[in-house]
């Protein structure tokens, strides 16, 4: 294990449970003491106790939209160039106010550490130039709300991260259950093994009331926000782009699903296109929102391992699905591993590396997930009731989840090949199976 990194790990697992307890006990609206000091956390109209003070709280409390106050001199300032996160959280903390800091002089901005005079005289010449009063406008028309930090709207847990964007812009809505939420993040080019892990992870998750944050990407990132999906569970999808834009443009339907059920946010004006210098900030707001991040593909150069980092940066967990070890899409997880992050293969396994929070939930998670299971895997038909052929009965039997070639299957049923493609068209139509590129076919 690398040497650095296992510090870095022992040191976020020794600074893991003041992280919790103040996300969990400050951030949260408190209400009244109870004698038996413990957290009353409701999942699925379910509750549960977490041992670590005295103030009960409702995690699935909703959050209503509308613009923050003051919002439009929070567009003009961060729009001012030279200004990004860190610097901006400088200008509030000096000035107070985003109207101060929108009308102080270059000698007041050059007297903030960190900016000089030519940033200075930056920020003053190019901070009018945005027009904030027509993004508020556009905003409004496309159903999207804009929220900055100040805002008790804000997700408390991107509040922790050391840069978080001054101003969210969100299509959907935010939740006190988003305050529980998992990261699941991956290759764009990934294979049929990662997109059903990503898309299982995430069924299971947002089936125990936890909330599934992805980037929208192709690949992964679109398997886990289908998978939240898929169990009625929430979802947050973070954009490279702003939300006038989708992207990927195939993912229009996908996009609306998500408002609906959940949020699409982005840190950047309305109309900015899906460049790729866009991306890794994006990734640090994935990283930021979530408890933990879980890789399930990644190459050794992939983003999902700039999300992973990031996680690290702030305190929270990594995770890493294994996967085939002569696949280039596998090494960046299990390098991942290899450096420290948790392995898992089971959503227990994620409990156990989120530490005292899964602790709490992690029989409540895991009798969430075999429920889940067993309805996914329950067949749309009794196949002990249809009327199959002989054919049909031993072609299906030498069927399983995994995905098998036809020239396997004409080889195991010593069938001629014309009453094997017969009886799998016939399967597929009744709904059994279902055919997968390359001439593969598994159990639907």
């Amino acid at each position: 294990m690398n040497c650095r990194l296992n510090d870095e790990y022992a040191e976020v697992q020794n600074r893991r449970f003041q992280y919790y307890h103040l996300l969990f006990l400050y951030q949260i609206p408190r209400l009244p003491v109870k004698k038996n000091h413990r957290m009353r956390v409701r999942l699925e109209n379910r509750f549960f106790f977490v041992r670590w003070g005295p103030f009960w709280l409702n995690v699935n409390m909703a959050n209503v939209s509308g613009n923050s106050a003051d919002i439009e001199k929070w567009l003009k300032l961060i729009r001012a160039e030279g200004i990004g996160p860190v610097t901006f959280s400088k200008l509030i903390k000096h000035f107070g106010s985003a109207d101060r800091a929108l009308g102080a002089s270059v000698s007041e901005l050059a007297r903030i550490d960190g900016i000089g005079f030519k940033t200075a005289e930056r920020i003053a010449a190019s901070r009018d130039k945005f027009d904030a009063a027509a993004e508020v406008e556009l905003a409004q028309k496309l159903g999207v709300w804009i929220i900055h930090f100040d805002d008790e709207r804000y997700p408390p847990v991107l509040k922790r991260i050391y840069d978080p964007p001054p101003v969210l812009y969100i299509k959907g809505s935010l939740s006190r259950q988003d305050n529980l939420a998992v990261s699941i993040v991956g290759s764009r080019h990934c294979s049929l093994y990662g997109q059903e892990q990503a898309s299982r992870f995430a069924h299971f998750l947002a089936s125990a009331g936890f909330t599934v944050c992805s980037g929208m990407a192709r690949g992964i990132d679109t398997a886990a926000h289908q998978g939240a999906l898929s169990a009625g569970g929430r979802t947050i999808a973070v954009q490279g782009c702003g939300l006038a834009n989708i992207f990927p443009p195939e993912n229009k339907k996908l996009f609306e699903l998500i408002a609906e059920s959940g949020a699409c946010v982005s840190e950047l004006p309305l109309r900015y296109e899906p460049l790729a210098v866009n991306f890794p900030p994006r990734n640090r707001i994935i990283a930021g929102l979530s408890l933990g991040t879980i890789v399930v593909e990644a190459a050794l150069r992939s983003g999902a391992l700039i999300t992973a980092k990031a996680a690290l940066d702030y305190n929270r967990e990594v995770m890493a699905v294994p996967g085939k070890i002569d696949s280039p899409l596998s090494k960046g997880a299990h390098q991942l591993i290899k450096e420290g992050a948790t392995l898992i293969e089971s959503v227990e396994d994620v409990m156990q590396a989120l530490g005292c929070i899964g602790e709490q939930l992690a029989s409540h998670v895991s009798a969430a997930a075999a429920e889940a299971a067993e309805r996914a895997e329950k067949s749309l038909f009794d196949v002990s009731q249809l009327k199959l052929s002989g054919d049909e009965r031993k072609i299906y039997d030498c069927l399983d989840k995994e995905p098998v070639h036809i020239e396997q299957i004409i080889a195991e049923t010593d069938l001629p090949a014309g009453s094997v493609n017969a009886a799998l068209i016939s399967l597929r139509l009744k709904g059994l199976i279902k055919q997968l590129p390359g001439s593969l076919f598994a159990k639907g």
